[in-house]
């Protein structure tokens, strides 16, 4: 990060300096106590469970001397040899100072959004403009309100691009961000039921992600799912921005004709400006091809050759717990226990059923689809039929999958629930076979990655 002094923190959060020196500079913004020093700015943010404001005294002890606070909190630090800035909103503060050093980087940046598959198409287009230029990415799961300023921090003069995921759970949260990341592209993956508890429906979810859009003019490019039942609504309409489509379909600006996959890759030939090209990504799975397509209209917006595009894609390396194939001396395992949604778990399945050997799916719960519920999980249960051998569901929602299973004339006996991960793993190792291919699935908060530490032992 490039150094900002206290004048400019001030400038950007339209704060008040308490106490301190205008002069003096910081080199890192942080909202974790422990990861503080002589040179940090700390924002003392109010979580769900936590107040920031208690930890300052923490900083302090650990070198810290800039912070920013809520006007309003009580907590204080009783020094004089600090910077201390007030606020209206610490949380809000990170995105103006998110938006305030991004201003100093004229590079592209682009916005990855989606129901599904978001992070895999930033991973995919981070590999594939990383052929021409240095760019930054998210690391991880920052990709909210605080952890895209976070991630924009991390900007350096070596930069020539970025690539900012961007999630959300409800309106106005893509907007919000889009308005400090300000891309000129933008890619929507697809609409699907991610959140439709708070989003009411999938119109509403398709409103929520076109959010993206906020800030967009003329010279703004908007890639989206052409296939998707409501992305493809956006073909017939005019846009101020440029509109470019991918998918399988022949009225995409770019479509795939066919692919071969193996176990661990898939070729496919993708038809770009009416010439066929043969595309290699290291990775599998139908979806993938789709990820791979947006990455590609990315890459020739921002003037990238085929060749450089398809060096890129090579290069492909999915975010950890996503579709993460290995093997132990027993069982091959496929990862993919990140987060769920009907959508995924569906692609998932599918890549369960090119296996040969006994096709074992370890299910868990999707979250945040309220009244949804049962319907998006008995959604998942057509898809288990011709992909799986045996199915184990974990929750409380999940047991409906089994249901619809048995509903379309799944064996009953080639179904075991568990209330909980535990109760599975106590059992699962007599469900077992050598030689079983097994895929783990469940929403972030299920914790299902500790199933796949299990199945490794």
């Amino acid at each position: 990060m490039k150094s900002l002094t206290i004048a400019e923190l001030v400038l950007a959060t339209k704060g008040r300096l308490v106490i301190g020196n205008e002069n003096d500079r910081i080199d890192d913004v942080v909202i974790d106590s422990r990861g503080t020093n002589e040179n940090s700015v700390f924002v003392a943010i109010i979580g769900e469970n936590l107040d920031g404001h208690q930890f300052m005294q923490s900083a302090y002890k650990n070198g810290c001397r800039t912070f920013i606070k809520n006007e309003s909190s009580r907590i204080n630090l009783d020094s004089s040899d600090i910077n201390l800035i007030t606020v209206k909103d610490t949380e809000v503060a990170m995105g103006d100072i998110g938006r305030y050093y991004k201003a100093k980087f004229d590079i592209p940046y682009i916005g990855i959004t989606g129901s599904v598959g978001k992070t895999t198409t930033r991973d995919m287009v981070y590999a594939t403009v990383s052929a021409k230029f240095n760019t930054l990415k998210n690391e991880g799961n920052l990709n909210n309100q605080l952890g895209v300023p976070l991630t924009l921090f991390n900007l350096d003069e070596f930069h020539e691009c970025a690539v900012i995921e961007m999630g959300m759970s409800g309106f106005n949260e893509i907007e919000y961000l889009a308005n400090i990341v300000n891309p000129q592209i933008g890619v929507i993956s697809n609409i699907g039921l991610s959140h439709i508890e708070n989003l009411g429906s999938q119109e509403g979810i398709l409103k929520a992600k076109m959010e993206i859009t906020a800030k967009f003019n003329s010279s703004s490019t908007l890639v989206v799912n052409g296939d998707d039942k409501f992305l493809s609504t956006l073909k017939n309409k005019n846009h101020e921005y440029k509109l470019k489509t991918f998918g399988f379909n022949k009225d995409n600006d770019i479509y795939c004709e066919g692919y071969e996959m193996n176990e661990d890759n898939i070729t496919f030939t993708c038809v770009i400006n009416n010439k066929k090209e043969e595309i290699f990504i290291p990775t599998v799975g139908e979806h993938n091809i789709y990820n791979a397509m947006a990455a590609i209209l990315v890459g020739m917006s921002l003037g990238l050759s085929l060749d450089e595009i398809k060096e890129g894609l090579k290069n492909f390396k999915a975010t950890k717990m996503r579709l993460d194939i290995f093997k132990t001396d027993k069982l091959t395992i496929i990862n993919d226990a990140y987060n769920a949604s009907p959508d995924s778990m569906k692609a998932a399945l599918k890549i369960l059923g090119r296996y040969k050997n006994r096709r074992v799916a370890i299910l868990g719960d999707m979250f945040e689809m309220g009244k949804h519920a049962e319907y998006g999980h008995r959604l998942v249960g057509e898809s288990v039929i011709d992909n799986t051998d045996l199915l184990i569901t974990i929750g409380k929602d999940s047991k409906f999958i089994g249901k619809e299973t048995i509903k379309l004339g799944f064996d009953q006996e080639n179904i075991h629930h568990f209330d909980t991960k535990e109760d599975a793993i106590n059992k699962i190792d007599d469900l077992l076979k050598d030689g079983d291919i097994i895929l783990v699935k469940a929403s972030r908060g299920m914790e299902l990655e500790k199933i796949v530490e299990h199945l490794n032992k």
